[in-house]
């Protein structure tokens, strides 16, 4: 309870002391630069492969890009969500916390994806920008998957639970960690 209090404050906090900090919009840059390069990867390789090769970009290409972008911002990029494919995903207590209060947000408007950024005591700093379901995603993501996608993922991912989504749903959130600052 008292971690979500402090989320909330952050959130609430943003604009006063987030705007003058580079790293969020250099952590924007990173998630969009994320979103666009998997994206492109996994629409060329739905198109000419098949859902079931889709797979293995999000289960292999998608750490390699993060890392990548990772190494040149000097940064941890990365995604989040509440029900997770890959475990190395799963959020620590404060990234549930905001995950959680992005579900809210979202519920109550849908106008743009819910983000947070929050730097803490050391000079360290965190932001995470909400994932909307595309219609991409639906194809490994939804309500529905194909017999042979259905056993694909459950080969590659036996805890899966990041199914059961629609286009426009919440589906998680692109990570940015930055280190704590030099004094």
């Amino acid at each position: 309870m008292r971690t979500t209090l402090l989320i909330a404050a952050a959130l609430l906090a943003l604009p006063a002391c987030a705007q003058e900090d580079p790293r969020l919009a250099r952590s924007r840059e990173l998630a969009g630069s994320l979103q666009q390069a998997l994206g492109s990867r996994l629409m060329a390789t739905l198109g000419s492969e098949g859902p079931v090769a889709a797979i293995e970009v999000c289960q292999v290409e998608a750490p390699v890009i993060a890392a990548g972008l990772s190494a040149g911002a000097q940064a941890r990029v990365g995604r989040t969500a509440l029900k997770v494919r890959n475990p190395a995903n799963t959020p620590d207590a404060d990234a549930r916390g905001v995950l959680e209060q992005f579900d809210a947000t979202w519920a109550a408007d849908r106008s743009a994806p819910p983000e947070s950024f929050t730097i803490a005591q050391d000079g360290s700093a965190r932001y995470m920008s909400g994932i909307v379901t595309q219609g991409l995603c639906v194809t490994c993501h939804g309500a529905t998957l194909t017999p042979e996608l259905a056993a694909a993922v459950a080969e590659r991912y036996p805890a899966d639970e990041a199914t059961g989504y629609a286009v426009g749903d919440l589906r998680g959130a692109f990570l940015i960690d930055w280190p704590a600052t030099a004094d």
